[in-house]
């Protein structure tokens, strides 16, 4: 990025590098190198449409990041405009999905994921968004209770993300989420397929995950394929321990997992 800041010719592309950089520095955690970043994005941008939809997002994410939703939340909304009104729709649609990470509630939330969702659906230069949009949107039915609507939502999900199979990641987590769903659903048997595909693709790109194992192994003891349960519950109970700070202090998470093992 460093290399790019001096290579671009114009102000405003120097602007929007800046931003990629101060959205660097967030991630570190330095959250006022990242401000001063941006303020200095700030000057070079003038009133060019893209850098100053960048300028808001970047530090929307920044505010954001050092945990003040509230102040971020009307920067990613004048971000999501500023985008649109320059037909940049990749980043209209990163800004609705980060519109509706901070909504305050569930019915914003819900509005702002479908902007971003419609958006990647009509403009190709969007379509990313769709996977995680779409996912997103299904967790926060499916941690309401509302499993039906959940399942549609990850189905569209998991929809998108087979049209990019590159993607092994997403899609390994697509499968688990309709999966997980399904189970939810009394429906283990559909979803153990779709478990037992997550976790080969993990296995194979050296990346077990202990959350596949783990809902692998409810999947089968849900269908009495008790020895399946043990094998997949002895394998994920160590990885989640590694890489789950909650499952430590998730007693009845944990004692389930072990009545498998």
């Amino acid at each position: 990025m460093r290399r790019q800041l001096v290579d671009e010719s114009t102000e405003a592309c120097q602007a929007e590098v800046l931003t990629q950089l101060a959205r660097i520095e967030g991630l570190r955690g330095e959250f006022a190198r990242g401000d001063a970043l941006i303020d200095e994005a700030v000057r070079l941008a003038g009133d060019d449409a893209a850098p100053v939809a960048r300028i808001d997002l970047e530090r929307g994410r920044l505010l954001r990041s050092s945990g003040d939703d509230e102040s971020a939340r009307p920067l990613f909304e004048s971000a999501y405009a500023s985008a649109l009104a320059a037909e940049q729709y990749f980043m209209a649609a990163d800004a609705a999905h980060m519109a509706a990470l901070v909504a305050g509630d569930p019915e914003a939330f819900v509005d702002w994921t479908n902007r971003g969702v419609e958006l990647a659906e009509a403009h190709e230069p969007a379509a990313y968004w769709a996977g995680p949009l779409l996912n997103n949107l299904g967790w926060e039915y499916h941690d309401a209770g509302e499993l039906e609507p959940a399942l549609d939502v990850f189905e569209r999900a998991l929809e998108v993300r087979e049209r990019d199979p590159e993607n092994g990641d997403g899609l390994s987590l697509a499968r688990y989420a309709v999966g997980k769903t399904l189970r939810g659903l009394g429906r283990a048997d559909e979803a153990i397929p779709l478990l037992e595909q997550a976790v080969a693709w993990a296995t194979s790109a050296h990346r077990p995950d202990g959350w596949f194992h783990e809902e692998l192994a409810l999947d089968y003891a849900a269908t009495g394929r008790e020895d399946d349960a043990r094998e997949q519950a002895r394998v994920a109970i160590p990885l989640l321990q590694a890489e789950d700070p909650a499952f430590a202090g998730d007693a009845e998470r944990r004692a389930r997992l072990d009545a498998l093992a």
